[in-house]
């Protein structure tokens, strides 16, 4: 029988799952998608039993497909961030508040005026906003004193659907760096830092650290009864989703790079140690091999924008949209789209909770298709803003289910004048998964080795120069107009608090 692997990929509003031979191609795959529930606070939240039923359900589909293949192991990874915690009978607490949760905004600017911000940079590499979990955290026991002595375990997406898998609680370097990680020393969790934010009590409940790649347990009876999978296979620790995408993308070493435009957006370059980091506004993650880190930039302006414009404008599908977008010259006529929809507001490369989208330049003339394409141009410049902070030149890597947009590739390539390398395969994220998951289960002797195994054809974009005069300064517009009206965004959050109170009033 020939052996395939499995990578399941637990996106924000899709879970996947993916079969693969060893030799990297797709065989199989099945999806479900996960609602998330928003509140009027800026709440943005999952249940997670839910999530884990789309999980089995993916993988009972995925399973029923694969007639005499053997499968030999499973990849986790999942969206990251937000507050995933269980009880102390290892069942949720409460519903996740995921990555996208602005509740905490004014938090945020509490923990920026009395230091506790500096703290968790200098220990975790990380920069705060809303839904980082140690913010959550005081949120929670703000709104409920006593609620951080009801938690049992501070868990993540991915170390979820492994816990129901295989029973047991276990995380990896780069989910451990979101909460208390000390990524300068690699030394595990930082007692002081959880002291000074009054969050020490927390400590008890995180899951110990394994490498990404290491068996996290074997699936057990009952899981494999719901799901398909042979009992007793491996399942591998896996990685947050982005940092899984470049294992993915065959990017594992120092100073590979590679961005993600998913429902957020990212981009992220490896380094031999934290010391290496180009800016104090990007984030660091422990990638548990040796002292090397992932720095990134996670900007919050992915294709939730793309999706709300497509259904306001009534388009059928992303084929016709494209066309329409396609039928303006670079620049849509002056209009400049800022792409700052998501709730929490934005983290990358600024963090501002009161972050808001908005278009300007129109006027009476303004076409539709000019609206339509301006927003193809926001998202995109949010991206190249990213990659000129963290220094990134050469080609750049892609990947999500943004950068399978020709026009969104194309306009990224014209703005920075650099080459843009598309993997032609899908699934970058579950194909991470399932590129550790070749080493947890020894069908890999290491993790360069099971990349190799997996690596898939490209497809690439070069710059057009004309093309590349236009977005330069379209591009400076749009910071020159961001920077503009950035200072009203506190008072349009405001605004738009008071006219959801009125509503409720009615």
């Amino acid at each position: 029988m020939e052996k395939i692997i499995v990578g399941v990929d637990a996106g924000t509003t899709a879970v996947k799952a993916v079969a693969f031979n060893l030799n990297g191609e797709i065989l199989n795959a099945a999806h479900r998608s996960v609602p998330v529930n928003y509140g009027r606070r800026g709440e943005a939240e999952q249940d997670l039993n839910q999530i884990w039923e789309a999980v089995a359900d993916a993988l009972a589909e995925l399973t029923s497909k694969t007639g005499d293949h053997e499968i030999v192991g499973v990849g986790l990874t999942g969206q990251g961030d937000g507050a995933w915690l269980l009880d102390k009978e290892h069942k949720p607490l409460r519903p996740a508040a995921i990555w996208m949760d602005g509740r905490a905004g004014k938090r945020v600017a509490q923990w920026q005026q009395d230091g506790r911000a500096q703290r968790v940079l200098e220990v975790t590499g990380t920069t705060i906003f809303p839904a980082l979990v140690p913010i959550l955290l005081d949120e929670f026991e703000a709104e409920q004193p006593g609620f951080l002595a009801q938690i049992g375990t501070l868990f993540h997406c991915k170390d979820w659907i492994r816990y129901n898998l295989t029973g047991e609680l276990a995380t990896d370097y780069t989910e451990a760096s979101r909460s208390f990680f000390n990524v300068v020393t690699g030394e595990g969790h930082d007692a002081q830092l959880a002291a000074d934010l009054g969050l020490d009590s927390v400590l008890s409940t995180l899951p110990k650290i394994l490498a990404a790649d290491e068996s996290g347990g074997t699936v057990t009876p009952q899981a494999a009864e719901r799901t398909g999978l042979p009992a007793g296979i491996p399942v591998s620790v896996g990685m947050i989703d982005v940092a899984i995408t470049g294992p993915g993308l065959g990017a594992i070493k120092d100073g590979d790079s590679w961005l993600i435009l998913g429902t957020t957006g990212f981009i992220g370059t490896l380094l031999p140690s934290v010391a290496q980091r180009h800016s104090e506004l990007s984030m660091v993650l422990a990638t548990g091999r040796g002292h090397q880190v992932l720095e990134f930039l996670p900007p919050m302006t992915g294709t939730p924008n793309l999706d709300w414009i497509r259904r306001t404008l009534a388009f059928a599908d992303w084929d016709v949209a494209e066309a329409e977008a396609r039928s303006v010259r670079p620049g849509s006529g002056g209009v400049v789209y800022l792409p700052y929809a998501s709730p929490g507001g934005e983290r990358a490369p600024f963090l501002d909770p009161n972050a808001s989208a908005s278009w300007l330049g129109m006027s009476v003339s303004t076409t539709p298709a000019e609206i339509l394409r301006s927003v193809y141009e926001g998202v995109s410049f949010s991206l190249v803003e990213c990659a000129e902070v963290l220094k990134i030149t050469g080609d750049l890597v892609v990947s999500g289910g943004g950068f399978r947009s020709d026009l969104i590739c194309e306009i990224l390539a014209d703005t920075t004048g650099q080459r843009v390398v598309r993997q032609a395969a899908p699934e970058a994220g579950a194909r991470g998964a399932a590129t550790l998951a070749l080493v947890a289960c020894g069908e890999a002797a290491d993790l360069e080795t099971a990349a190799e195994m997996m690596v898939t054809s490209v497809s690439s974009y070069e710059p057009n120069p004309v093309n590349h005069e236009v977005y330069r300064k379209a591009y400076d517009v749009y910071r020159l107009s961001r920077d503009a009206i950035r200072p009203a965004w506190a008072a349009m959050r405001e605004m738009r608090a008071l006219s959801g109170a009125e509503e409720a009033a009615e």
